[in-house]
């Protein structure tokens, strides 16, 4: 496993981090202030937990905090994530951050006297990182990437026309089982027919999509970290298939191929993770922080690839197109205010 180590210094930080958090005036280094020590491991790298590391790093960058960063990638496989928990506990970090289910729940087993922080995990009580999402447990806490499934779905068959809907998930990551349960609540209160194909690596994500290519109208992605990490060949599939795609996950589809998106900004979720981090080396304790959930609007984003409608031959009324704030057309992306804001 190779190691990267990104440090950043910012403003003075005097001190040594106690387990709750806490932050002493004394123990200075005899070169300096002692800096905090943050492991940030992530389960795969692409664009939305991307921009979720960007984001823990610079909220705390911005919070005036001397600060080293250890930075992990388990590139999707739960063994290397265990590794790094170990390599976070010999290490003795201030503070332990999981980027997705996997890591999460391998730094909360392996890590019981530093805190841990979670980000993006879609049910962190289904996952067993916590007993409520009213507070923390223990040395854990952390940020919820739950999505309005239901409503996705929903709109995607009011705007498409489709009758069967197709989805392909992860079936040994426990984000993935929770998101299947809500995506067949979500079929069954809209009508529609649902589809599955289960994988278990990135590897497997085109073979899936072949799969369920003539078995389906459409196919609608959650937060799957593994099926995001191979979205292009899924997007080829589809693409030749002339079959819309709805990705819950903005960020991963500013790339185009993805007729529609809607979700969170990843990059708000992880500025907001790296809130809590700032809270804890400041002396909170984790087990007395709520699971935080983005729910405001401004937290949330809409795209529609104007490509992607026309190879699928879908007319999108206005007033969702009024309602975007991202468009994707003849290759290009743009950014703009959302109606009324």
């Amino acid at each position: 496993m190779k190691k990267r180590i990104v440090t950043i210094t910012t403003a003075a930080l005097c001190g040594m981090l106690t387990f709750a958090g806490g932050l002493k005036d004394t123990d200075k280094a005899a070169s300096g202030e002692k800096k905090a020590k943050i492991g940030i491991a992530k389960i795969v790298q692409h664009p939305a937990l991307d921009a979720v590391e960007q984001g823990i790093i610079d909220a705390v960058n911005e919070a005036g905090i001397s600060v080293e960063f250890d930075r992990q990638n388990a590139n999707g496989d739960v063994n290397t994530a265990a590794q790094i928990a170990a390599q976070f506990r010999d290490e003795k970090v201030d503070v332990a951050v999981g980027i997705a289910t996997p890591v999460a729940i391998a730094l909360a087993n392996t890590i019981k006297d530093i805190p841990v922080v979670f980000g993006t995990v879609t049910d962190p009580v289904g996952a067993g990182l916590v007993s409520s999402t009213a507070h923390g447990e223990g040395n854990v806490t952390g940020m919820s990437d739950a999505i309005p499934t239901e409503q996705h779905i929903k709109l995607f068959k009011e705007i498409t026309g489709i009758k069967t809907l197709g989805y392909i998930y992860t079936s040994d990551e426990a984000n993935s089982i929770s998101a299947l349960n809500l995506v067949k609540k979500g079929c069954q209160e809209a009508g529609l027919k649902l589809v599955t194909q289960s994988i278990t690596k990135s590897a497997e994500v085109k073979q899936a999509a072949e799969a369920i290519i003539n078995r389906c109208d459409g196919i609608y992605l959650t937060t799957d970290n593994t099926v995001f990490s191979a979205l292009p060949s899924l997007v080829q599939v589809f693409g030749k298939a002339k079959k819309p795609i709805f990705s819950g996950d903005v960020t991963s589809a500013k790339d185009g191929g993805c007729f529609m998106a809607s979700g969170f900004n990843y990059y708000k979720a992880g500025r907001a993770t790296g809130e809590m981090v700032v809270k804890i080396l400041k002396g909170s304790k984790p087990a007395d922080i709520p699971v935080r959930f983005m729910t405001k609007p401004a937290d949330s984003d809409l795209l529609f690839d104007l490509d992607a409608a026309k190879l699928c031959g879908i007319t999108i009324p206005k007033k969702y197109l009024d309602q975007a704030n991202f468009i994707y057309e003849n290759g290009k992306l743009t950014e703009r205010k959302q109606s009324g804001q």
